[in-house]
């Protein structure tokens, strides 16, 4: 009967682990490393036009399909893709050296324009997902 009952407990405890869940949706995993620590990384390292085409892409994808139990872009991701967007050779980068794959996360062509706009609305968005932050995004 003892055997019966440590079996029964061991068995529903293990039946209500629904698996690992996280707050957050980093882009998925490659390598055993997040989407977002890998080209974060490759951009650093290389400061390509490509790897910077890459990141901002998956920025775009992080705040468009925020997963997670949140369902809220990450902290911080709408602050670095916002700044990320207002740099004044991010658009000129993106439009000599997207993919059409990458152009289609963006409707029209002036860039410029584009980003600049966007990079204020992920800047607005991050104080709006996290007011905590509004000391490091309004200066």
């Amino acid at each position: 009967m003892k055997r019966i009952i440590i079996l029964l407990a061991v068995a529903a405890a293990l039946c209500s682990c629904g698996g690992p869940s996280t707050l957050y949706y980093w882009g998925g995993v490659q390598n055993g490393t997040t989407t977002y620590e890998h080209l974060t990384y490759k951009d650093y390292k290389t400061q390509s036009p490509e790897a910077l085409c890459q990141l901002i892409c998956a920025y775009e994808d992080m705040v468009l399909h925020p997963g997670g139990t949140r369902a809220v872009p990450p902290p911080g991701i709408c602050a670095e893709y916002g700044y990320l967007l207002l740099q004044p050779n991010t658009a000129v980068a993106f439009s000599e050296k997207a993919t059409a794959g990458q152009r289609r996360y963006f409707s029209g062509t002036d860039y410029a324009t584009l980003f600049y706009e966007h990079g204020k609305e992920m800047l607005q968005k991050e104080l709006e997902y996290y007011p905590e932050s509004r000391q490091f995004i309004e200066p």
